[in-house]
């Protein structure tokens, strides 16, 4: 089968999956966990439980604070001892529900077997309602809540559902771990969500790097029931697992600016957040746990990890638990290198979406002088989106909001493809970030007023 990618843009950066063959193992709970409210897309979540209550694994702790917004769930047994904000990654304060852990009782109904079921629940209703009161939310990284996408507007119809697998960012291999070792669970939620959807086609996609991922996955769809999904090879090229990437790799259809993937009749899942669907549907198990990769280039090949851990976790735990900091790690990502963040505070918990702890090395890091634009266009070839990144950086230094929106700065998907292929050194993704957000508070801000407008048209 021939192997599909995108039409445009896109780089080749040395894979790096120093990891790969490290089987998941299990993460200790520590003494206590710190569960933040706000890790999903939308609305942070509201409290349930107070002060002083005993909870065990799997119980509501927090509930959505809007329609964008998702359920939180105790990730241990034990006792509330405060509800106070915590530093985030970036070091911004979020409420968190700090638990001391007691044992590890889990709440009734939660099925902890491997027994894998295989039969799809045909009531649409009822299994939205489950995967939102599991707090299902994309584990590719936006942790949108996933009840609301499998859920499109009237008017709407999903054509094809695609499961990414793609993990094209170099050194993460948390998803191709559960590819390999939670193959059939997968394929399973895949059928879930494609079943909810009106049965429209499912593309399972996979970069060609993962070929033991790829044939894994074909032979267990040889032994399941399921009509309709395929497992698609992928180019090995980044930004592949970009949602509107994949949809142009599988389906050739581009979403335009603004535009929403279900406007070309596409609905995008990580493999995570199928296996996720899949315990939410058929274990009843809602959303604390997720798999995470310590790695790095600094790393010896025994101090790689794939770990199982639950939310909340101190991130100094889990790195003491794997053998605490390396020496040479110049620098600490969550995330890729490419798309990632620095973590400015160790003592920052996971979250749903949690995909790893990454140590890189000076050499890997260190950026070279920063010299002038050479106007040689490489940035603009690069990116996927079809930008001119050069542009956008002398509209972001004129400060010229109305001109970055008007060259779509608000498409850009931070996948950092021009700073990597800029030979000037220019900082493009940290100067064109900082637009983005300032372009978006515009956009939003004048949506504001329009409704405050029409509010108050309404009342006269």
């Amino acid at each position: 089968m021939r192997k599909l990618t995108f039409s445009i843009g896109g780089v080749h950066p040395d894979d790096a999956k120093l990891s790969k063959d490290c089987t998941i193992e299990a993460l200790p709970l520590p003494q206590t966990v710190y569960v933040s409210v706000a890790q999903h897309l939308g609305a942070p979540a509201v409290p349930t439980v107070a002060v002083g209550d005993k909870v065990k694994v799997g119980q509501v702790i927090a509930e959505p604070g809007g329609f964008i917004s998702a359920f939180v769930h105790s990730p241990v047994s034990g006792t509330v001892k405060s509800i106070a904000p915590r530093a985030d990654l970036a070091g911004k304060p979020v409420a968190h529900i700090e638990i001391a852990v007691e044992g590890d009782e889990w709440a009734e109904g939660i099925d902890l077997s491997d027994t894998l079921v295989t039969e799809i629940p045909t009531d649409k209703a009822a299994t939205l309602e489950k995967i939102k009161q599991c707090g299902i939310v994309g584990l590719g990284g936006a942790t949108f809540p996933t009840h609301v996408k499998l859920n499109p507007a009237p008017g709407s119809k999903a054509e094809c559902l695609i499961i990414n697998g793609a993990e094209c960012e170099p050194y993460l291999t948390s998803d191709y771990r559960i590819m390999l070792e939670r193959t059939k669970e997968i394929i399973v939620g895949a059928a879930i969500m494609q079943q909810v959807l009106g049965g429209c086609r499912c593309v399972i996609g996979i970069e060609e790097n993962k070929p033991e991922a790829i044939k894994a996955m074909r032979e267990a769809l040889a032994q399941l029931p399921y009509d309709n999904i395929k497992v698609q090879p992928l180019k090995k090229r980044y930004p592949q697992g970009g949602e509107k990437q994949l949809i142009d790799a599988v389906m050739k259809r581009q979403v335009g600016s603004g535009g929403l993937p279900i406007s070309v009749g596409a609905v995008v899942q990580n493999a995570a957040t199928s296996l996720a669907v899949y315990e939410a549907v058929q274990k009843n198990k809602p959303l604390i746990t997720n798999v995470l990769t310590v790695t790095g280039d600094c790393l010896p090949v025994e101090k790689q990890h794939n770990y199982l851990f639950r939310i909340g976790v101190p991130l100094s735990f889990i790195a003491e638990y794997a053998g605490g900091v390396p020496e040479g790690a110049a620098k600490i990502i969550s995330g890729g290198p490419m798309m990632g963040r620095a973590i400015s505070n160790m003592e920052a918990t996971t979250v749903k979406g949690s995909s790893s702890i990454l140590y890189l090395s000076e050499a890997a890091t260190k950026r070279g002088p920063e010299s002038n634009c050479i106007r040689c266009g490489r940035c603009a070839d690069a990116c996927p989106m079809g930008l001119e990144p050069f542009l956008l950086r002398r509209l972001t230094l004129a400060g010229d909001l109305e001109g970055l929106e008007a060259n779509a700065m608000q498409d850009c998907i931070e996948c950092g493809c021009c700073l990597y292929s800029c030979p000037a050194g220019i900082p493009l993704l940290d100067l064109l970030r900082q637009s983005k957000n300032q372009v978006l508070g515009a956009i939003r801000a004048r949506a504001a007023a329009a409704k405050a407008a029409a509010e108050a048209a309404k009342k006269e």
